[in-house]
């Protein structure tokens, strides 16, 4: 694969695989995941394994993820003779070191907000020359103690990828943060799988989609919390930090904001006696569904 906008080669499946994944730049939708450094103490929970590739096993096992992902998002396609020739290149970009915020509040540059980590990451990208107008552009952080960025989020103009019709869009690239950090440190590696493919499916998750299929305008309302056993509940990529209840260790170690009403999700099995939790990469039936009609609708292939 040659380099694109600063894209480490990446082996990946072809677009004519079952998976419907591409390895090459001509493909008509990119995915691209990077690395932000990560500091030296964190380093030492890993061995320093892929310290010389600033690529740590959590933002290894990140990127596997989310590919994976587009793959069952693009199986479940092809199986319903839906998004034929659309191929997706999931690949890992260069690091990326953010600019120090130029803005009056000395905060910013300590603990920055989603929208100046958003911004920089912006910068970096114009600088680079590698927004494409079909790109998903995933940074991983690590920065487990900024409660500001959270486990992570997008932000309009720059939220949801490709042409959309109806929605504040820039240039159809779209700009996410994942804080694996905060996943890694407070919570588990199952929900740092699960929060990589969360941000990234917020950015083809519009309201109009949401709604269609999920009857809800929030698209963590796609994912579901079923019941394994009485005191056990497995939760899927979008219901992650949702389904548990709002208060500190309910789920995941800190409950995200909104989307309190567990009766709008895809399935919710209710908390009653639930004292364990775990989480599922696989994507719920609505999931797949919302985020077919979302490529079907934005994406030119």
């Amino acid at each position: 694969m040659v380099s694109l906008g600063g894209a480490a080669a990446v082996s990946r499946v072809r677009g004519d695989s079952p998976s419907g994944l591409a390895s090459d730049d001509a493909a008509p939708l990119h995915v691209r995941v990077y690395p932000r450094p990560v500091p030296l103490w964190a380093w030492t929970r890993y061995g320093f394994d892929g310290v010389r590739a600033d690529w740590p096993p959590p933002f290894r096992d990140a990127l596997s993820a989310i590919e994976a992902a587009f793959g069952a998002i693009l199986a479940y396609a092809h199986e319903r003779s839906r998004l034929e020739g659309l191929e997706v290149t999931v690949e890992r970009g260069d690091l990326v070191r953010l600019p120090l915020p130029s803005v009056a509040d000395p905060s910013e540059a300590v603990v920055p907000s989603l929208e100046t980590v958003l911004d920089g990451f912006r910068a970096r990208l114009d600088e680079r020359d590698a927004l494409t107008g079909s790109t998903c552009h995933a940074l991983l952080c690590w920065a487990p103690l900024n409660h500001r960025v959270g486990y992570g989020g997008t932000l309009s103009p720059n939220a949801w990828t490709g042409n959309v019709t109806g929605q504040p869009t820039d240039t159809g690239d779209s700009l996410t943060v994942a804080n694996l950090g905060a996943t890694e440190l407070w919570d588990s590696r199952a929900v740092t799988r699960n929060m990589a493919i969360h941000e990234v499916l917020h950015t083809f998750l519009d309201t109009d989609v949401v709604e269609a299929v999920g009857d809800s305008s929030c698209d963590h309302d796609l994912g579901t919390a079923v019941r394994v056993d009485d005191e056990t509940m497995r939760v899927s990529p979008m219901a992650t930090a949702y389904a548990g209840p709002d208060e500190i260790g309910g789920g995941t170690r800190f409950h995200g904001t909104g989307c309190h009403d567990h009766d709008e999700f895809h399935r919710h099995d209710g908390l009653e006696g639930v004292e364990n939790w775990t989480y599922t990469t696989e994507l719920s039936e609505a999931t797949l569904e919302a985020v077919t009609r979302y490529l079907e609708t934005n994406i030119d292939r």
